[in-house]
């Protein structure tokens, strides 16, 4: 391997490594037979200097026996808020339930939800709404003309799908 590639898989391994990286663990990956120690500590070296130059949201610091990324302190605070917004955006498996009713089933309305669930679902349908997982699809053509909830496309791309037809089947749920 010429060096340019051994410095790609050395810095793959710091991006997915959680723990500080040894030395000797790159020496396993890459082969010890290919490498010594003294050129992972300078392809380190060579990689915490180009972090450096170019001025990069992260830095490489050499930790508790090993080698680690770190986010560079000006940035912390981003990182903070990014961290509040995800921890907003978690599901109770109540709302999880409900959601996957309402992707199943849709349009469906309230009074179907909560028969099928057993339980009251205001609340629940209130934060979906919120998080614009959920929306109102419209209104159910009998007496009383209950609103119908829907999916909607943050829906979908939180899931990653291009539509609902790419929900698994019920049938292979049970699998």
């Amino acid at each position: 391997m010429t060096e340019i590639n051994n410095k790609t898989i050395v810095e793959s391994l710091l991006f997915v490594s959680a723990e500080p990286l040894e030395i000797n663990a790159v020496r396993d990956v890459i082969g010890r037979d290919n490498i010594t120690p003294s050129e992972i500590k300078n392809l380190l070296d060579e990689l915490a200097k180009e972090y450096d130059a170019q001025n990069r949201a992260f830095c490489l610091k050499e930790i508790a026996g090993g080698y680690q990324l770190f986010t560079r302190e000006e940035f912390v605070n981003y990182i903070k808020q990014l961290g509040k917004r995800n921890t907003e955006n978690k599901l109770t498996s109540a709302a999880l339930e409900t959601l996957s009713i309402i992707a199943y089933k849709q349009p469906v309305n309230k009074a179907d939800l909560e028969s099928i669930r057993g339980v009251q679902t205001g609340q629940l349908l209130k934060a979906l709404m919120e998080k614009g997982l959920v929306k109102i699809a419209g209104r159910q053509d009998v007496p009383g003309k209950p609103l119908l909830y829907g999916t909607t496309d943050d829906f979908l791309q939180v899931l990653g799908l291009k539509s609902v037809e790419e929900l698994p089947k019920p049938e292979e749920l049970g699998k």
